[in-house]
């Protein structure tokens, strides 16, 4: 459910949730500029496949994308 995707994505690390439609409040890629985290919102049941969400993640994509990714991967090496 969309609750249940809501619920998910609350609190977990790498990922900020803004998803508030009643007060048009979503994700954008502008949001994103600089920092780590990939902002998910925009949780809707999918119009076209049964059972499915749609869902917007942004993130920054030369820091998130490129940089962050490789020091990552390193840590874990």
């Amino acid at each position: 459910t969309v609750e249940a995707a809501r619920e998910a994505f609350a609190g977990y690390p790498g990922v900020q949730l803004v998803d508030d439609p009643q007060n048009a409040l979503y994700p954008t890629p502008l949001d994103t500029t600089g920092k780590d985290d990939c902002l998910v919102g925009r949780i809707r049941l999918d119009g076209v496949m049964d059972r499915s969400l749609a869902l917007w993640v942004v993130g920054d994509q030369v820091r998130k994308g490129a940089a962050l990714n490789a020091v990552q991967i390193a840590e874990i090496l």
